[in-house]
């Protein structure tokens, strides 16, 4: 084996990968910018943004964003409501769920500008105050999170389950709870949680 083939073979593995490398990081500077670096408001035809006005928490918000933005992103990196957790970013875990006009929707899936007009309420947004709302509460006493990263997504689902009317045993807690999940297998104590919330609610 000729010892200078493994050298020139190893420079072209080298240099492939960094090519590789460098070309994914030149592609994907933009976006990141795009996210999260806001943009005023004068130089938004320049830039194809698009304004949102949503209520939000219940305060009205006029932002700008990019038109591919997630719900999920544009929470966290533009308006600063980081209760809302990125787990899996594919609609497959639950811990991005909030409220749009009432109904749980999974903010990483649903793009910004489709809040446009609507009403979005996010985990910063239930409690009264320093009040926490029912369940919040009842997740405390009854130790339904662990890690907690979760926590969120399962206490926004969980919220509008109950609003809905649909939580009337604990196997349809479940059945409706099963697109929260929870990496610590807390789920008891979730049932058990909303079963304690649920009565404050009604």
């Amino acid at each position: 084996m000729n010892p200078d083939d493994d050298a020139g073979n190893s420079r072209s593995a080298v240099s492939r990968r960094g090519f590789l490398g460098g070309s994914v990081a030149a592609a994907a500077a933009p976006l990141l910018a795009t996210a999260v670096h806001a943009t005023p408001a004068e130089a938004a035809a320049d830039n194809d943004l698009v304004t949102v006005r949503a209520t939000i928490n219940g305060r009205p918000v006029t932002t700008q964003v990019d038109p591919r933005a997630t719900l999920l992103d544009t929470l966290r990196e533009g308006l600063e409501l980081c209760g809302t957790k990125k787990g899996c970013d594919r609609g497959q875990c639950g811990a991005c769920t909030v409220h749009v006009d009432g109904r749980r929707v999974l903010s990483c899936l649903t793009l910004a500008a489709t809040a446009n007009g609507r009403e979005v309420t996010t985990i910063e947004g239930l409690a009264q105050g320093d009040r926490l709302h029912p369940m919040q509460q009842a997740f405390i006493e009854r130790d339904g999170f662990q890690c907690g990263f979760c926590t969120p997504g399962q206490i926004m689902s969980a919220v509008a389950m109950v609003d809905e009317g649909r939580a009337s045993s604990d196997d349809e807690i479940r059945e409706r709870m099963s697109g929260n999940i929870c990496g610590c297998s807390a789920y008891p104590f979730i049932v058990d949680a909303i079963r304690d919330a649920q009565k404050v609610m009604r």
